[in-house]
């Protein structure tokens, strides 16, 4: 049972209070055993029966809960450098994806791989997102398109799920409808319904149906009886929704109690309200703002009317590139007027409750998992604030050492 001694500052992120409220201890220790936290605190308090304990040393810096990203789109052929260079030029994201670029793009390249390809890949991203402080990813299919390669990705999560870093499946299935059944979308739907979804639910391989809401992708109608579905089937629903149009995504989130619904750059003010009176979790995605030069998420809107807000990369090869979560926290905060403690509670506690859960992740309280973060940085200001390639020296998922940077 080893204690983290020398912490300048701990963010604990505790879920209650504000999301503006980091809950943070200064000169801290931290206790755990095997997966499990068992103390934390100021290290001025630790207790008698702690203090002969196999001593590590922060070396006076910040740490946090391991990072927490609640939407990606972890495995996909290809990538689709192509498209920025038009979008720099003018080309919208529904014009590309009518010329057959966009997702369906991506669908083709992630069909033609093979599996051994994709779960190579998967594994260096996770690797890479494991350097900067991420514990857990939840990931969606959504490129596959078919019942054959929707759970050929979902197998492929369970796959990469075989170590302490936490792996959350979503089915995406419904992404947009493929290019086969643009003219029989109504069988896609059934197909979705009657096939994906029971399959997936029967071999455990998803957590979360998801659905992206908008005039390109699904009809709200469509979207009810798919999320439906899934909640039948035991798969919480979840919802890209609002991102290019106000369609009405975040309302409807809010009807079927959905663990969050992402995106909303185009959220209306009834949104808002029913979001926050139904306690639904919104998820930021400032990569996809960025790169679709988008207005964001109104994050102070959101979080005056009492909505929580998560943070997280929507990492793919199209409309967010990257996996860099604090990054995305940093846009969060210069983009979204978000507070350097907002941001870091949306990518850990908020992010949990998105992904339901934040009974196990997300702060560093006694009975919680061990997972956690050593960062090079005197404050969660200073760290957000001074953009760099890393400031993560050390990553701990599961009480285990994901990462450590070479002394």
């Amino acid at each position: 049972m080893p204690v983290l001694r020398n912490i300048a500052v701990l963010a604990t992120c505790s879920p209650h209070g504000p999301q503006s409220d980091a809950h943070v201890i200064a000169n801290a220790a931290l206790v755990w055993e095997g997966e499990t936290i068992r103390w934390v605190g100021a290290e001025s308090d630790l207790p008698s029966d702690h203090a002969n304990l196999p001593s590590e040393d922060a070396a006076g810096r910040l740490v946090i809960p391991g990072l927490v990203d609640c939407h990606t789109h972890l495995a996909f052929g290809g990538w689709r450098a192509e498209e920025f260079a038009q979008r720099i030029q003018g080309r919208s994201y529904l014009e590309i994806a009518a010329a057959g670029g966009g997702i369906a793009s991506t669908v083709a390249q992630t069909r033609a791989a093979s599996r051994e390809e994709l779960v190579a890949r998967g594994r260096d991203h996770l690797t890479g997102m494991a350097r900067l402080g991420v514990t857990t990813v939840e990931t969606k299919s959504g490129y596959g398109l078919s019942t054959e390669h929707e759970l050929r990705l979902l197998e492929i999560y369970r796959e990469l799920s075989d170590g302490p870093q936490r792996i959350v499946p979503t089915l995406l299935a419904a992404h947009v409808v493929p290019a086969d059944y643009r003219d029989r979308r109504a069988e896609y739907v059934r197909l979705v319904v009657g096939e994906m979804i029971p399959e997936a639910a029967r071999r455990n391989l998803a957590r979360f149906c998801d659905v992206f809401v908008e005039d390109s992708a699904f009809s709200l109608d469509e979207a009810r009886a798919i999320l439906q579905a899934g909640m039948a089937h035991g798969l919480a629903p979840k919802l890209h929704a609002d991102q290019l149009t106000s369609g009405g995504g975040a309302e409807l989130a809010a009807d079927l109690g959905a663990a969050s619904a992402d995106h909303l750059e185009h959220i209306s003010e009834r949104g808002i309200a029913r979001m926050a009176e139904d306690g639904i979790v919104a998820v930021s995605l400032p990569f996809a703002s960025l790169y679709l030069h988008q207005a964001p998420l109104p994050a102070r809107r959101l979080l005056e009317a009492g909505v929580p807000v998560g943070v997280a990369t929507d990492f793919n090869p199209g409309t967010a590139p990257s996996y860099h979560l604090p990054v995305a926290m940093t846009l969060a905060c210069v983009h979204q007027r978000m507070t350097p403690a907002e941001a870091l509670k949306g990518a850990t506690i908020v992010a949990a409750r998105a992904i339901r859960l934040d009974a196990e992740i997300g702060s560093l309280e006694p009975g919680k998992s061990a997972d956690f973060a050593v960062l090079d940085a005197s404050s969660v200001e200073q760290w957000l604030y001074h953009l760099r390639a890393n400031a993560c020296v050390r990553t701990v998922a599961r009480g285990r050492d994901l990462w450590r940077a070479v002394a």
